[in-house]
């Protein structure tokens, strides 16, 4: 005989769906756990069965080569309708099986025994079941298996979802994020070309710009599968490629930096100002006249643990010295880079160039001060 739907049928069938588990490719961690199962119960078949509205769906199998067959003839459908155990040692005595074509069949499924899959809300999605062809039982220990065994199936299944459920949040969260940001940027941006005051436009633009730096940030930290650690030569592509609608036509900028340095976000964020300043100020200062050139960005490590950036064009030259203290954009800017330079543990040098202006900065890179940041962004 068929088995009846659950009393919570469509609540329980809502409840499975959640998971996103019916139809997907056979895994390793599933399939071991049927094998054990099959192994300790001493059964030619075990099972991983989850009961869909009109099929019985197997996520795991050994002894039957099928993923699925019909409800109608489904054993678990009927399991799921009771405790958290059900053993049935001849199914042909059991009258909800004794007309069942899978029992009836040579060879028929004589013996059932199977633990339910049990979610969080107390509702059945199916069973982890063995199954024999000659009538038999379990002893205690099979048992208690089956039990253990049906809970890290379901503790597997719990994981899964939480991250899917995990992946999707921070996809939702990225978006929000990156629209804020835009939004932001783009009002910054507004506020600076209406403001009449050079000090107000100068100091909306080091905020444009560092928002910009933040937003290539979280791109690459919405990318990264090693939680707070980028890459930063990946990082500081993407710095640049969003500063690049305020680039001369006839500028180039050439980040030479592997994929191979890593650093931790709250770092990469102090790099990416001083890169964000340096080329943007090129851009105003070391170009006039549709002079053609280009800026160098550079980043390595060295076997003491430390890293040096460089940023170096070849222009006219856009800055004073690093110790100026002088007014304007240029010197605006060093004390950002200056600023972030302390943050990172390291000083601004000015590079050594035949033509055009650099700077060069020898940090560690782990660690950081962030009084010194702030001693050196007041000074």
């Amino acid at each position: 005989m068929e088995a009846l739907p659950h009393p919570r049928q469509q609540e329980r069938l809502k409840t499975l769906h959640a998971y996103n588990v019916l139809d997907t490719e056979r895994e390793r961690d599933f399939d071991q756990i049927v094998e054990l199962a099959a192994r300790i119960c001493g059964t030619p078949i075990s099972v991983i069965n989850l009961i869909d509205e009109r099929r019985q769906w197997f996520k795991a199998e050994t002894g039957l080569g099928v993923r699925e067959t019909p409800l109608e003839t489904s054993l678990c459908a009927h399991a799921i309708l009771q405790d958290e155990f059900v053993e049935i040692p001849d199914t042909l005595k059991d009258p909800r099986m004794a007309t069942n074509p899978m029992c009836l069949d040579e060879p028929g499924l004589r013996f059932y025994a199977g633990a339910l899959l049990v979610a969080e809300n107390g509702l059945p999605l199916g069973t982890l079941c063995v199954l024999d062809h000659t009538p038999r039982t379990l002893n205690d220990l099979q048992r208690d298996t089956l039990r253990v065994l049906a809970r890290q199936v379901m503790n597997q299944l719990d994981l899964r979802r939480a991250l899917r459920l995990q992946t999707m949040l921070r996809k939702e969260v990225d978006h929000r994020v990156k629209n804020s940001l835009m939004t932001v940027a783009a009002l910054t941006r507004m506020q600076a070309r209406a403001a009449t005051g050079d000090d107000t436009r100068r100091a909306l633009a080091a905020v444009h710009g560092r928002i910009e730096t933040v937003a290539a940030l979280h791109q690459e930290l919405s990318k990264s599968e090693s939680g707070d650690r980028i890459s930063l030569g990946r990082y500081l592509r993407g710095v640049v490629s969003l500063i690049d609608g305020h680039r001369p036509a006839h500028v180039v900028v050439d980040v030479a930096c592997g994929e191979d340095i890593d650093v931790s976000s709250a770092r990469a964020s102090n790099i990416g100002a001083i890169v964000n300043e340096f080329v943007t100020n090129s851009f105003k200062h070391a170009f006039p006249g549709g002079r053609e050139g280009t800026v160098i960005v550079t980043c390595g490590s060295d076997s003491d643990g430390f890293l040096e950036l460089t940023c170096r064009d070849d222009g006219v030259g856009f800055a004073r010295p690093a110790d100026d203290d002088g007014d304007g954009d240029a010197s605006l800017g060093l004390k950002i880079i200056r600023a972030s330079a302390a943050s990172l543990g390291g000083a601004v040098e000015v590079a050594e160039l035949d033509r055009g202006y650099g700077i060069r900065l020898r940090f560690p890179a782990k660690g950081g001060d962030a009084d010194a940041a702030a001693e050196a962004i007041s000074a």
